[in-house]
């Protein structure tokens, strides 16, 4: 993995040796873990990207928290699952039994795209007292939230379909999978193409690139599970904030707003000029926006 790269950009290597692997049930979660802090703020990253997500904002961070940010199973250097599609539901057990292992205290939970999904189970299975951990709050960041039923209905199938293909394509090589992530970030000159190749490392590792595209089963799976998502929302007495990319090209920005018509939540912290990751194009306003909120 060794590269000449920019003395200020963090190797998908050097990322490897900052964590750790946490054995959880059968599988093994690679883990960075910083900061002394009894509030904990675990992060729970994005498709087809890793932990690594987070590495321009994280020294920050655990000035106030101790920052826990697994590599979901599946994801970066955490173990792969080859032989069936492993559910939010799946990766939300894994989540907790983690945190219970790590004995984690006032929890605040922060889901970026993929990760709301994870986050949304979390909430539901809090409402329902049965989780035994002491969650303080949850923070949404750029996630296609089930506020809207009709992003859920079998006329959207064909858009999945194209979606999915679109993630196939996109994981066909680094030169498509490089121009298909500028294209997602309001201004790509914020994401240089050493960072993205370091992205692009943890995406192969361990033969990830062949198990990573469930994209058409987890958008049926937000389907399924639009009920029970969108009452937890409606239902929780845990504080939820909003954290958001205003020129998120892949999610429209009536999400948040309706988001917060449908909760007590705090106010929308709005990222200007940021797409859909904000901790990587604007750092600095994502760590104000986290500890200031």
């Amino acid at each position: 993995m060794d590269l000449a790269l920019d003395k200020n950009i963090r190797t998908a290597e050097s990322w490897k040796n900052k964590g750790i692997f946490i054995p959880v049930f059968n599988k093994e979660i690679f883990t960075i873990d910083v900061g002394e802090s009894e509030d904990c703020l675990v992060i729970l990253h994005g498709y087809l990207t890793s932990s690594y997500d987070y590495n321009k904002v994280i020294d920050e961070l655990s000035k106030k928290y101790r920052v826990i940010i697994p590599d979901l199973i599946g994801f970066g250097f955490s173990d792969k699952v080859f032989d069936y599609y492993f559910t939010s539901v799946d990766q939300a057990d894994y989540i907790l039994e983690f945190c219970k292992q790590l004995g984690l205290r006032n929890i605040t939970f922060l889901g970026h795209d993929y990760g709301t999904a994870i986050v949304q189970e979390i909430l539901a299975r809090k409402n329902a007292n049965v989780l035994g951990l002491q969650i303080k709050e949850f923070i949404y960041c750029n996630g296609n939230l089930p506020i809207n039923h009709s992003n859920f209905l079998d006329t959207q199938d064909s858009l999945k379909s194209e979606v999915s293909k679109k993630i196939i394509t996109m994981l066909a090589s680094f030169g498509v999978y490089k121009k298909t992530m500028k294209e997602i970030f309001f201004d790509n000159a914020n994401i240089t193409d050493e960072e993205l190749k370091q992205m692009w490392l943890q995406l192969e590792y361990n033969h990830g690139r062949k198990v990573i595209n469930f994209i058409y089963n987890y958008l049926r799976e937000r389907k399924i599970f639009w009920n029970r998502w969108s009452l937890a929302i409606q239902e929780t007495t845990v504080p939820i904030r909003i954290i958001w990319g205003k020129k998120d090209p892949l999610i429209d920005e009536i999400i948040p707003l309706n988001l917060e018509n449908k909760v007590q939540a705090n106010h929308i912290h709005w990222i200007n000029d940021a797409g859909h990751f904000p901790m990587l194009e604007k750092p600095k306003e994502f760590i104000s926006a986290v500890l200031n909120g």
